[in-house]
């Protein structure tokens, strides 16, 4: 069964006869689903008052060993964004008493931030939403394909520079 990807390549391919095309057909697919992917997961997160940015803070302390606590720079490196990102996430979900910072023990002039009860119980009633989303988007998928899918794609993401 063609796809609007298969015919945007169908269509290059017969006007430009002398190019590759072929790698639109991975990319393309890719890009599609990373909007209907987004779309969503925002749902999900929306549902329960919160947007991607907002889960992203709240999962990496989650995550982290009790009492979920990390500086914000620990924070940046786990989330892959600036330093300015973090302090606009912190200063929201801080505002919603998620999260809270303080002095940090070890270093006078730093902070370290942690979950608060009420954000502990937001991430984990949120978590197995998330979860529940993301298997109902690879249900088409057998736990192989999935186990294969993640492979190849860390392959593609390791091989231009992710970590």
């Amino acid at each position: 069964m063609a796809d609007h990807v298969d015919l945007v390549v169908s269509q290059w391919h017969a006007q430009r006869p002398d190019l590759d095309v072929s790698p639109m057909a991975v990319i393309g697919r890719l890009s599609r689903l990373a909007r209907l992917v987004d779309a969503e997961l925002g749902k999900t997160f929306a549902s329960h008052g919160l947007d991607r940015a907002s889960f992203d803070v709240l999962a990496t302390l989650r995550r982290s060993a009790p009492p979920h606590r990390l500086t914000p720079t620990e924070l940046m490196r786990a989330s892959m964004v600036t330093s300015g990102a973090v302090t606009q996430r912190l200063d929201r979900l801080e505002a919603r008493g998620l999260v809270v910072r303080t002095p940090n023990e070890h270093d006078g002039r730093g902070v370290v931030v942690a979950l608060t009860d009420a954000g502990l119980d937001l991430i984990d009633r949120v978590l197995p939403d998330h979860l529940a989303t993301e298997n109902r988007l690879l249900g088409a998928l057998s736990s192989a394909e999935r186990a294969a899918l993640a492979d190849t794609l860390k392959q593609v993401l390791e091989s231009l520079g992710d970590k």
